[in-house]
C-alpha cells in the first residue's frame, strides 16, 4: 500500500511517500523552487518523490494532507464575527487563502487522476494530529506522552495527549489566539528579525541578553494554567487579528524601541530575547508536568514548529522527568506530510507499525556518474580519490572550510551530514569567519557540532543521543577551551551525535579527523547561505561553492578546489 502525504497549506510545503508503513522518500519543495519556507504546491516535490520511489501516479493507493480545513469552522466564523473591525483581513485569511491553497490542490488532483476510473480517496487530517499522531508513530515508542506546539492549526496551538500502539490520545488543546508560537514570534519582530521564519536567530541571541530584566513583564504576559491551557495577554500583541504585524504598542510602551533590520542591537533587543526565550521554556515545562501527571509516561515525544527551539528541548530532556524525547527532523509544518501518511495508514487503516523513523537520509541522491558529468559540463579541474574521507579530514585539519555533497538528502532544517559545511573547531576564529566569508549572517550567530555518538559524552552534557541536531546541551567545562567554534557565549552547543549505522562515510570522516587531531568533532552547519534553502544538487553545490568564501568542494569521490588540489587524486 502506497501513501501519498501532502503538505502545503501553510508554509514548508512538502510530500512524501508511506510504502507498506514504511516513509520511502520525503522531499521539501523549497529545494527546488529555491525560495525557502515556500508555501508554493509541492508539484516538484511530488514528482521527485515518485521518481526515486520507481513509481507511477497510479500506484499511490491514498493521499494524505496534513490539513482539515472545516475543523472548528463555526467556532473560527463566531471568532472573526467578534472581530468585525478586522473583517477585511479575516475573510482574506478564512476564505481568499483556504480557497486558493485548496485549489492548487484540487487542480493537481485533477490532472493526475481525473481520467482514471478509480482514484486515490483524499484524506484531510488534523494539523496537529499530523504534528503530533505523526511523530509518535515515527518514533521508537511504544507508550509515550504527546506535546505538539506552534503558531496555530486550522484553530489548535497546542496538543497535550498520549499515544500507544497505533492510537492516539488528545486530552487537551489550546486554540488561536492563545498560542506560545505566536507569543515568540513577536519577540522575533521585536529583534528586527521576519517573524514566523527567523525563530532560530531569536533563540542565538538570547544567550546574549539578560532574562531577569524583562522577566516579571513577560511573566505576567504568558502562563499555563493547571489544565494545561496556554494563557496569553494579548494586549501586547496585533497578531490575533491576521495581520502582519504581531506587536502592538503596548509591546513598544513596554520594551523599547524595536530594532529595524540591519540595526545594531541594543541592550532591549538581547533582554527581550532572553526573556522569551526563558518564558517559552518555563511554560513548555508546566505543560511537561501537566503530560507527567496525565500520562505517567516514560517518554516525550515533541512536534510542531516551536519544537525546532532546541535550547527548549535541551530543558525539557533535563528537567521534565522523562527518561528520553523524541523530536523528528523535520518536526516542523514539512514534516507533516510525514505525520499525515502515517497517521492515515496506522490510525485509519489499522496497519501495524513496522518501522522506526532513524534515518534522515530520505531524499535525492546523485552518484560519481551524474556528479562527474555535471563537472565536466561545467568545465571545472577536479580530482577523483579513493578514500575521500581522509582526504577531507586532512584538508579540515589544515583549516580548510568544505562544503560537501554526499549520498541522500537530509530532511528538515539542520544539516546532518549529507548537504553540509564542515570546519575545524579546534580554531577560535572559524564561527566568525564562516559567519562573515561563506553564511554571511549576524556575527554572533552559533555553529553545532557534530561528533561520533560513542565520543559525546567526552565533550557535551547530555543524556541520551542528538541524531537530529534538535538538542542543546552544555559542553563539558574542561573542553569549551578546546572546541571554541562550536560553543555558544553560554557555554552550550546543539549537538549532532552520528551513528555509523546510519550514516557510515560522515562516521569516517569523523573519526579520521579525530585521528588526525585528536578532537573527533567538528563544526557543521547547512550547505547554503543564509536566506536560502540548503542546496539539493550539485549544480547548485557548484554555484555556492563559487560564491562563498568556502575553500574546497567535495561531491561524491571528487574534490574541487579554488587553489591547485593536493596530490594523491586520480
Amino acid at each position: 500500500m502506497i501513501i501519498l502525504g501532502i503538505n502545503h497549506f501553510f508554509h514548508d510545503s512538502s510530500a512524501c511517500l508511506v510504502a507498506d508503513g514504511k516513509l520511502v522518500v520525503m522531499l521539501e519543495e523549497e529545494r527546488f523552487t529555491r525560495r525557502k519556507h515556500t508555501g508554493e504546491f509541492p508539484l516538484q516535490a511530488i514528482d521527485q518523490c515518485l521518481k526515486l520511489a520507481g513509481i507511477a501516479a497510479g500506484d499511490i493507493d491514498h493521499v494524505a494532507v496534513s490539513i482539515k480545513p472545516t475543523k472548528d469552522w463555526a467556532a473560527r466564523l463566531v471568532y472573526g464575527l467578534a472581530h468585525l473591525s478586522h473583517a477585511k483581513t479575516f475573510a482574506r485569511h478564512e476564505f481568499w487563502y483556504a480557497w486558493l491553497k485548496q485549489r492548487g490542490l484540487r487542480s493537481w488532483y485533477r490532472e493526475t487522476f481525473g481520467h482514471r476510473p478509480l482514484k486515490p480517496p483524499i484524506h484531510f487530517v488534523p494539523h496537529h494530529a499530523a504534528h503530533a499522531a505523526g511523530s509518535f508513530l515515527a518514533s521508537p515508542y511504544e507508550e509515550a506522552a504527546i506535546l505538539s506546539l506552534d503558531g496555530s492549526g486550522e484553530r489548535a496551538t497546542s496538543f497535550l495527549g498520549s499515544g500507544r500502539g497505533l492510537d492516539v490520545e488528545c486530552f487537551h488543546e489550546s486554540h488561536f489566539p492563545m498560542s506560545l508560537g505566536s507569543f515568540y514570534e513577536a519577540a522575533t519582530e521585536f529583534c528586527g528579525f521576519r517573524p514566523n521564519y527567523d525563530e532560530g536567530k531569536t533563540m542565538g541571541l538570547a544567550p546574549f541578553g539578560d532574562p531577569q530584566v524583562y522577566g516579571r513583564q513577560v511573566g505576567e504576559i504568558a502562563h499555563v494554567a493547571a489544565d494545561g491551557s496556554i494563557r496569553i495577554d494579548l494586549s501586547y500583541f496585533s497578531y490575533q487579528f491576521w495581520g502582519h504585524q504581531r506587536c502592538a504598542d503596548k509591546f513598544h510602551q513596554t520594551f523599547g524601541r524595536p530594532r529595524l533590520r540591519d540595526e545594531p542591537f541594543a541592550d532591549n533587543h538581547h533582554n527581550v530575547a532572553a526573556a522569551f526565550q526563558d518564558r517559552l521554556e518555563e511554560c513548555a515545562l508546566a505543560l511537561c508536568r501537566v503530560l507527567r501527571g496525565r500520562t505517567r509516561a516514560r517518554h516525550l515525544v515533541i512536534a510542531g514548529g516551536v519544537s525546532l527551539n532546541s535550547v527548549m528541548n535541551g530543558r525539557i530532556l533535563r528537567e521534565a522527568g522523562f527518561d528520553d524525547i523524541y523530536v523528528m527532523p523535520a518536526a516542523g509544518d514539512n514534516g507533516t506530510s510525514i505525520g499525515a501518511a502515517l497517521y492515515v495508514y496506522h490510525s485509519r487503516l489499522r496497519h501495524p507499525r513496522v518501522a522506526v523513523h532513524d534515518d534522515p537520509y530520505l531524499g535525492t541522491r546523485y552518484g560519481d556518474e551524474s556528479i562527474e558529468r555535471e563537472l565536466r559540463q561545467s568545465k571545472l579541474p577536479y580530482t577523483r580519490h579513493d578514500d575521500i574521507a581522509a582526504v577531507a579530514a586532512r584538508l579540515l585539519a589544515e583549516g580548510n572550510i568544505l562544503g560537501w555533497l554526499q549520498g541522500r538528502m537530509e530532511i528538515g532544517p539542520r544539516a546532518l551530514g549529507n548537504r553540509s559545511i564542515f570546519a575545524n573547531p579546534v580554531l577560535p576564529d572559524m564561527k566568525d569567519k564562516i559567519n562573515a566569508e561563506v553564511k554571511h549572517r549576524e556575527a554572533y550567530r552559533p555553529f553545532a557540532p557534530s561528533t561520533p555518538v560513542e565520543w559525546k559524552d567526552r565533550y557535551f552534557d547530555i543524556k541520551g543521543e542528538s541524531p537530529f541536531m534538535l538538542k542543546v546541551c552544555d559542553v563539558l567545562p574542561q573542553m569549551k577551551r578546546t572546541i571554541p567554534a562550536v560553543t555558544h557565549v553560554d557555554g552550550t552547543a546543539r549537538l549532532h551525535t552520528v551513528d555509523k549505522r546510519v550514516n557510515p562515510l560522515f562516521h569516517d570522516l569523523l573519526t579520521q579527523f579525530g585521528t588526525m587531531t585528536q578532537v573527533p568533532v567538528l563544526l557543521n552547519t547547512s550547505f547554503n547561505i543564509q536566506g536560502e534553502p540548503i542546496i539539493e544538487s550539485p549544480l547548485q553545490a557548484i554555484r555556492c561553492f563559487y560564491s562563498t568564501g568556502l575553500d574546497y568542494l567535495v561531491m561524491g569521490s571528487y574534490l574541487l578546489g579554488k587553489r591547485p588540489s593536493p596530490p594523491g587524486g586520480s
